[in-house]
């Protein structure tokens, strides 16, 4: 056997030896790029973490990076927030509106798309045109008339069911799924800021403000369209021949979602239910115009330590890291799940 000829210098620093190997100068540049990228990511998180053991004298004074060597850390600022600072009951509703507002918008939302995928819907647009109507007519005996809600929803129920048995199942002219698709995905493309005042005219004549019930309401529907718009995709990519032979073997719909849909998208499940949790963890609009002092949550407790106190960046940082803990512990306990969740449906064919 003749011998390999042998490599030029710049055959071994720009080719790779083997096919699954990279070269010397694409494996340095690489492991260089992750390392600024590592870089630009955890730098931040560690001066806020240190920036939280200082007090006014280090953070005017500094800048100081290493504890116990530039600077004696303190504990006068958790101590602050978290003791003396009632920082702990806008924690709690946080924890209980993010939780509970993602769980229903994930539920919900992937019973909406699984629907969307295996059902053909017809939707008349006789029928939406009236609940349009109605609820416009619903609106002006509230605010104009002074109607009581409860007795102006029920007329409108009334006249929208008798409307549907005798005049809109009689029209031909209907939207599909792919238009209800599109009306759904369409009102996460609403700027939140159109809804507000609506939204909260509503729990008012409710009397629902500043209650959690309130916050973890508006939070689902404001994240349904997402889950919806993720989880189609995932429930599109399982084989019709898996729900099909339980549908012969007489099992419902419901059992097939539960048993065979909802367990094979379990990691686009938990990807989905991450994102969620992080938008209504991090929400702050909808939680400053619902929210007062009862059902106060994170974010707005920030924004007011902020503008009543001025930029005590020690405090500040005590309530990031309270904030962006929780969010990082769960990501590491579900990060398997999430690339993998990531990934279903890219690979198509």
């Amino acid at each position: 056997m003749s011998a390999a000829p042998e490599r030029s210098l710049a055959q071994r620093l720009f080719e790779p030896a083997a096919i699954d190997k990279q070269s010397p100068v694409a494996f340095v540049i690489t492991y260089a790029l992750l390392f600024l990228w590592a870089l630009v990511v955890l730098v931040p998180l560690y001066w806020v973490l240190i920036t939280s053991f200082k007090g006014v004298g280090e953070v005017d004074n500094g800048p100081f990076y290493i504890p116990f060597i530039d600077f004696q850390p303190s504990l006068a600022a958790w101590d602050f927030m978290l003791l003396q600072n009632y920082t702990l009951g806008p924690y709690l509703n946080s924890v209980v509106v993010a939780l509970m507002s993602t769980i229903l918008s994930v539920l919900i939302g992937a019973l909406a798309a699984y629907a969307l995928v295996r059902i053909r819907f017809q939707v008349k647009l006789l029928g939406v045109a009236l609940f349009i109507l109605l609820l416009i007519a619903v609106i002006v005996a509230v605010a104009g008339l002074g109607v009581q809600w409860p007795s102006a929803a029920m007329v409108a129920l009334a006249l929208f069911v008798i409307a549907l048995v005798t005049l809109v199942n009689r029209t031909q002219a209907a939207v599909g799924n792919n238009d209800v698709e599109f009306w759904i995905i369409s009102n996460r493309i609403m700027p939140p800021i159109v809804a507000v005042l609506p939204i909260y005219v509503m729990f008012q004549q409710l009397r629902l403000l500043d209650t959690q019930a309130a916050l973890i309401a508006t939070y689902t529907a404001v994240n349904l369209p997402i889950v919806v718009w993720l989880t189609r995709d995932f429930f599109a990519a399982i084989p019709r021949d898996l729900e099909e032979s339980a549908e012969i073997d007489g099992a419902s719909k419901l059992r097939v979602f539960a048993t065979i849909a909802l367990p094979l998208v379990r990691s686009g499940l938990v990807a989905t239910f991450l994102l969620v949790l992080i938008l209504a963890w991090n929400e702050y609009l909808l939680a400053l115009f619902l929210s007062n002092a009862k059902a106060q949550t994170m974010p707005v407790l920030v924004s007011a330590q902020n503008t009543t106190r001025g930029p005590q960046w020690w405090n500040m940082s005590v309530l990031i890291v309270v904030m962006i803990a929780p969010v990082i512990a769960i990501a590491s306990v579900l990060q398997k799940h999430i690339a993998r969740g990531l990934l279903v449906g890219a690979v198509k064919g």
